[in-house]
């Protein structure tokens, strides 16, 4: 990836975006990204 002058080989980038029910609604978002970071690890 090149950015800005700045040079770095073999590096790598994510973006992520909360739509619908899981960017309005804090208790469903939460409970979301509590079950997927506990599969996670």
């Amino acid at each position: 990836m090149i950015m800005r002058g700045v040079e770095k080989q073999n590096s790598a980038a994510t973006t992520s975006a909360m739509l619908g029910s899981f960017r309005e609604d804090d208790r469903t978002r939460n409970e979301f990204l509590n079950l997927i970071s506990t599969k996670l690890t």
